[in-house]
């Protein structure tokens, strides 16, 4: 696929953020073109003391979500890059992470200081179980 190898790239940061307890939230948004689907939002839940992620579609008349192992993620949600999402957000507490396509296809991975002061309380809760 085309964009595999970049946004594996990108995806490790997410898995990086995820181990090291820093991850806020991942946020798949601007969409090319017009689409049902508006954006898709990824967290982190536990089931049975594993840590999985927790993707909710949010399309303009409902809601589906989705449940995935961290690694099973990515392979759910490369498909949408560019189809039809042209932006993907990381958001950490050290910094925000942006995935962008431009009009060309051409990607860029670029760091911009963080939103959250927090990171996922789900997150920090079972990272503290261990």
């Amino acid at each position: 696929m085309l964009f595999a190898e970049t946004f594996s790239e990108f995806y490790t940061k997410v898995a990086a953020s995820l181990a090291d307890g820093t991850f806020a939230k991942l946020t798949f948004a601007k969409t090319i073109g017009n689409t049902d689907l508006m954006n898709i939002y990824i967290r982190p839940i536990v089931e049975n003391d594993v840590l999985q992620l927790e993707l909710k579609f949010k399309f303009q008349q409902e809601e589906i979500v989705e449940f995935y192992s961290i690694e099973a993620a990515f392979d759910r949600l490369l498909p949408f890059i560019n189809n039809p999402f042209s932006s993907v957000i990381l958001f950490t507490i050290e910094f925000d992470l942006v995935y962008k396509l431009n009009k060309k296809k051409t990607v860029s991975i670029t760091d911009q200081p963080p939103t959250f002061g927090n990171a996922s309380p789900v997150l920090l809760e079972y990272l503290a179980s261990k």
